[in-house]
């Protein structure tokens, strides 16, 4: 009996023995297995994704962090996700940059302009992503896309609002993007409801260029702006189309309206300049209810139209609080 006992408590001490060392292998091939996952030699999540652009679709590995950005326009989308790019073609007006972004472009290297990019310039940023438009740079397109994969938006007429989201979507930042286009939106409904009745002021819009003068319509940067803060606009202007363009002064009576607002593309040489107040010292011009009401407002170019960018929107309606409601 003595001896069985001696037997049965030799087995349990074995089995006892062989649990805790399978534990122990265990645990030990757990380890292994963190320490493996630590020093990056298993396999990693595949974080790439699809972007259908106006060239096709492309695949981007991660979220970039070097962007090349060849519009006016996606340059603020990039600055307003928190997105500063390396490389960007130069604004229209100002030195090198606009006046509201130049603080935040410091740093960031010139790759040419919107209509003449420089390969060469973009090539050596080895960026990981590039963002054009098929409008300005479709026949450079193939060139772009053999240095980084390469996003374009279809154009730079209409809503604003569209290039954004697909600019978003690249940088692999749709939360941030949404929160920007939130925001502004939640600005606007506010205004809109803050405007009230004065709402129903016809506002008109006009740009003074060197060789061209404009009178634009709701399918412009400044009407899409204005449409959605539900402006009135002069019956010329209430239509769904870019702008009149190389009017003559016998177009003027076509710029009267409550409120009037304009804008030149000034680059330096003062022949916008000179247009303009020709144009603004015209008997026909003065003749309009507008002038005689003294409602007619000068307004920067760069922020009304050619930035196009959610930036200079919110300085639009910064301009428009100023002169609607008193606010600076």
């Amino acid at each position: 009996m003595l001896k069985n006992k001696k037997l049965f408590s030799l087995f349990l001490l074995t089995l006892i023995t062989s649990l805790v060392l399978a534990a122990c292998s265990g645990n030990n091939g757990n380890n292994a297995g963190q320490e493996e996952d630590a020093s990056g030699d298993t396999p990693t999540e595949d974080t790439s994704y699809e972007v259908e652009h106006a060239m096709g679709t492309e695949t981007i590995e991660g979220t970039p962090e070097k962007v090349v950005i060849l519009t006016n326009e996606g340059t603020e989308a990039l600055l307003a996700m928190g997105v500063k790019p390396v490389g960007a073609v130069q604004s229209w007006l100002g030195d090198t940059w606009y006046d509201h972004i130049k603080s935040d472009m410091e740093g960031v290297e010139v790759v040419g302009t919107e209509s003449a990019v420089n390969l060469e310039a973009i090539a050596a940023l080895e960026p990981d992503l590039i963002i054009g438009n098929k409008l300005r740079q479709e026949d450079v397109y193939e060139q772009l896309d053999a240095i980084a994969p390469t996003v374009f938006a279809e154009t730079l007429k209409g809503d604003w609002k569209e290039n954004f989201q697909l600019y978003a979507k690249a940088l692999n930042k749709e939360e941030e993007g949404k929160k920007v286009m939130d925001d502004f939106d939640a600005r606007v409904a506010e205004m809109s409801e803050e405007l009230g009745e004065k709402k129903e002021q016809e506002v008109s819009i006009v740009r003074f260029t060197a060789g061209d003068v404009r009178i634009y319509q709701k399918d412009s940067f400044s009407g899409i702006i204005l449409d959605q803060l539900g402006f009135a606009r002069p019956e010329s202007q209430d239509v769904n189309e870019f702008a009149l363009t190389g009017v003559t002064k016998e177009s003027i009576p076509q710029m009267d309206g409550d409120v009037l607002f304009h804008f030149s593309y000034e680059t330096g040489d003062g022949e916008a300049t000179k247009i303009k107040d020709e144009w603004l010292e015209d008997p026909l011009f003065n003749n309009l209810e507008v002038a005689q009401a003294g409602n007619v407002h000068e307004v920067s170019d760069a922020v009304w139209n050619t930035a196009g960018g959610v930036l200079a929107a919110n300085i639009m309606l910064d301009d428009i609080e100023e002169v609607f409601l008193g606010e600076e």
